[in-house]
């Protein structure tokens, strides 16, 4: 049996706070469609295995996180699931912490996401980044 949306969601979670990158992306369909609609500056959608590993890949280096407050809301489709959490990160290089809030609409078909519109403070997430 598959696991639900709500248990890779929570393996997805794990995977980011414990920064087990390449686990993750065993999580996710070989066509996974995964929008950032609030990207800064502008929103992406990042289409298949290659586009992830390449989001992915891009995370190794400076992220750094807990989950805290999280809630998961199930839906009347049973492939989807609604997620929000705090992350409280850690700026790389210092000891400054930020919290930033998090939704996440998830689509989970076989046991893998197909689709994820992932909602993150990219405002503040790129204040990390840059400094």
């Amino acid at each position: 049996m598959s696991d639900s949306p709500r248990a890779v969601f929570e393996k997805l979670l794990a995977g980011m706070v414990n920064r087990d990158f390449d686990s993750l992306r065993q999580l996710y369909a070989q066509d996974i469609v995964l929008e950032h609609p609030f990207a800064v500056p502008e929103r992406t959608v990042t289409r298949g295995q290659e586009g992830l590993r390449r989001l992915l890949d891009g995370l190794r280096e400076w992220f750094e996180a807990t989950a805290k407050n999280v809630v998961i809301h199930e839906t009347a489709d049973a492939e989807v699931i609604v997620a929000e959490w705090d992350y409280e990160m850690r700026v790389p290089g210092t000891d400054q912490l930020l919290t930033t809030a998090n939704v996440i609409v998830l689509r989970v078909r076989d046991g893998r996401i197909v689709e994820s519109r992932d909602y993150h403070n990219h405002a503040a997430l790129a204040q990390i980044v840059t400094g």
